[in-house]
């Protein structure tokens, strides 16, 4: 009896010690998970642990960690139901009770969470993050009463059931974004422990001209690999790319880096990392300046004033080096995060912050450059903002449009890419150069906008043969497209009366000077060589192709048919050539930049061999007509206006000195004597 109850009492020693083995276990494989970022692995390995345990303190440590992995991974809903059951078990740490707030806060109820910030406050007086609670919903609450102009869109054709966040241009337009996706047909077939979803992929997308987004493509391989892959920004010429790469190692912990590559053909080249910072330390969120001489990005590198803050590095020019990393001071950084940097073209950062007065997680914020230091940091209020988390905001130059990532209640996803407008007119001019004859695109030709307010731009046409400007209200505008071997050509447009926001379509198509370029519908009498009004029409759009090249010097060659001798139609042809020379002198071309060229029936399109071949009278008569043309070639680009050829030589007379005097060496002048006079 004595050696039954022993056995028993030792099996049920066992039984506890092993129960207590297998409980430890999974709360120091949790904590190592959690140590490692993989929150979405440490709460399926807490709730087991709290499934095991029985000693009541060890159980509300759980909890607390659970909601603590909740947080983490922005599931607030979550977060709000553990900090909640934290609190009510007495976890120790008021910490709680603040995350509780938070995550009230970040789930709209602001009136609760307003509650709760005050009891923080109550039981943790000298903390500011107690009043700062207090004042966000106070504020967050007067803001969507009275919200900014802007409006707010979920773009639904790009955004997935999963992650889709921190979308950047990739081309002149604004019609084409890189964005960061943890969607089906990413990267490799593993599961990130740390949000439970696919690793994030840089995949693109493409808008028409009637608004509609394309399928989302991912980029190639030199790009995407099996780890994260995200947060990216590209220089202002669309040719260089920064991005940050979060490599995954089992149970290692590794940090992020920023990784650049130039674009290639129509992909990219194989990136490298920029040794920015150590390689204890993460870094990302990049955002390249307009000029390309400042890098921004978010770290947590020591000397900072808080978790993670916005940082920069400079260089002197593009091919220079990257300095060392500035903090960019404690009127941006806060105690909280600060992420996710974007630097406007008018030099405007805005930057997402949990550390800042806000609605809810991440709020954006922007900050101004003013003596030496950024600060005057405000927040862009409702409907930007909103109870969730607001992040990466990039802008359409330097208009009020733009996109941010939200996370807010009525997405598709998870985190959701939105479009903002504002009510103020938005004019934008975009088009192809193409050539006239074949069609082709025309890559680096010069598009100038001039407005008659004063301003003028310039671009060359990217490697779709396409241009953007941005326009001004009110304002009438020249615009003008050339390159090499082309004859250039311009045009007018204007946003003066117009009520709405407008994209302008302006395309070009140039006309090589390689081979003579026919002039159409220039009409004579039978046998006779003056112009018929008809043929004014065409001669006029010459007239400007004259005015809009004024370098260039072109010959006239008029053309007969086959029919009358040659010396007849020598003679016709050249007087024929010769009234155009003489209109286009009378519209105010000057004579130095013309010739006149007969050439008869020398040079025949359709020979009289085909034409005797066809059927009928009017075949014949149409291809005698095609015979009967008038051409013009350009001889040379090299001209000089008269106008500028005066000028010029008197600049240059101004310009002449006389040459000085060679005298000789000056001999000693003596007094006169007097007994000389």
């Amino acid at each position: 009896m004595r050696l039954i109850r022993f056995i028993l009492a030792l099996v049920i020693l066992i039984a506890v010690c092993g129960d207590s083995i297998a409980q430890k276990n999974y709360s120091k494989d949790a904590d190592a998970s959690f140590g490692r970022g993989e929150y979405y692995t440490a709460i399926m390995q807490y709730k087991k642990a709290y499934s095991k345990e029985r000693n009541n303190a060890s159980k509300a440590k759980i909890i607390f960690q659970t909601a603590e992995c909740y947080r983490y991974i922005n599931d607030t809903k979550q977060a709000e139901i553990w900090y909640k059951k934290a609190v009510k078990v007495r976890y120790p740490d008021p910490i709680a009770v603040l995350y509780l707030a938070e995550s009230k806060k970040a789930n709209g109820k602001y009136d609760e969470a307003l509650i709760e910030f005050k009891n923080y406050k109550d039981r943790v007086p000298d903390d500011p993050r107690g009043a700062d609670g207090i004042n966000s919903c106070e504020l967050a609450t007067e803001w969507m009463e009275n919200p900014t102009q802007y409006e707010v869109f979920n773009v639904v054709m790009i955004n997935s059931t999963e992650a889709d966040f921190s979308a950047s241009f990739s081309k002149r337009g604004f019609k084409q974004l890189i964005f960061t996706s943890s969607r089906d047909g990413s990267t490799g077939t593993e599961v990130d422990g740390t949000t439970g979803q696919n690793f994030t992929d840089l995949w693109e997308v493409k808008q028409d001209r009637k608004g509609k987004w394309s399928e989302p493509v991912l980029l190639g391989d030199n790009i995407n690999s099996n780890d994260n892959e995200g947060a990216q920004a590209l220089d202002s010429k669309y040719r260089v790319m920064y991005f940050t790469r979060c490599p995954i190692i089992k149970d290692k912990e590794v940090n992020c880096k920023i990784l650049t590559t130039k674009k290639k053909g129509r992909g990219y080249d194989k990136p490298i990392v920029l040794d920015l910072v150590p390689d204890t330390i993460t870094v990302g969120h990049p955002t390249i300046s307009k000029d390309g001489l400042s890098l921004y990005f978010s770290s947590n590198l020591s000397g900072g004033y808080g978790g993670k803050d916005i940082w920069a590095v400079h260089r002197k020019s593009k091919r220079a080096e990257w300095g060392e990393p500035v903090n960019l001071g404690p009127d941006l950084n806060s105690p909280g995060d600060e992420m996710f940097p974007f630097i406007h073209d008018d030099g405007i950062l805005y930057f997402s912050s949990n550390g800042h007065v806000g609605m809810g997680g991440l709020d954006i914020f922007l900050a101004l450059y003013k003596d030496d230091h950024w600060g005057n940091v405000s927040n862009i209020k409702y409907p930007i903002n909103s109870e969730g988390d607001d992040f990466s905001i990039i802008f359409e130059g330097v208009s009020n449009a733009g996109y941010f990532t939200s996370n807010r209640k009525g997405g598709k996803g998870g985190d959701d890419i939105y479009q903002f407008v504002s009510p103020d007119l938005v004019y934008t001019l975009q088009g192809v150069v193409i050539d006239f004859d074949s069609r082709k695109i025309l890559v680096g030709a010069k598009v100038v906008l001039v407005g008659d307010d004063g301003t003028s731009e310039e671009q060359i046409t990217d490697e779709v043969g396409s241009y953007f400007f941005q326009l001004r209200p009110n304002t009438n505008y020249d615009i003008t497209a050339s390159m090499p071997k082309y004859l250039g050509d311009n045009g007018q447009e204007t946003t003066v009366g117009l009520e709405k926001s407008e994209d302008l379509v302006h395309d070009f198509e140039l006309r090589s000077i390689k081979k003579p370029i026919e002039l159409p519908n220039i009409l004579y009498d039978l046998d006779k060589w003056d112009l018929r009004s008809e043929s004014k029409v065409s001669l006029d759009k010459l007239v400007k192709t004259l005015v809009d090249n004024p370098n260039i010097i072109i010959k006239i060659m008029s053309h007969t048919d086959s029919r009358a001798d040659h010396r007849h139609n020598d003679q016709l042809s050249q007087n024929r050539a010769q009234s155009v020379v003489d209109y286009l002198i009378e519209e105010g071309i000057e004579q130095g930049r013309l010739e006149a060229k007969g050439y008869g029936k020398h040079r025949l399109l359709i020979t009289d061999a085909k034409i005797a071949k066809m059927k009928t009278e009017d075949e014949k008569e149409a291809s005698h007509q095609k015979n009967r043309r008038t051409e013009f070639e350009v001889l040379r680009t090299d001209y000089i206006p008269v106008n500028k050829r005066a000028a010029a030589e008197e600049e240059e007379k101004k310009e002449e000195k006389p040459k000085p005097k060679r005298t000789a060496p000056e001999e000693e002048v003596k007094p006169d004597n007097p007994d000389d006079q």
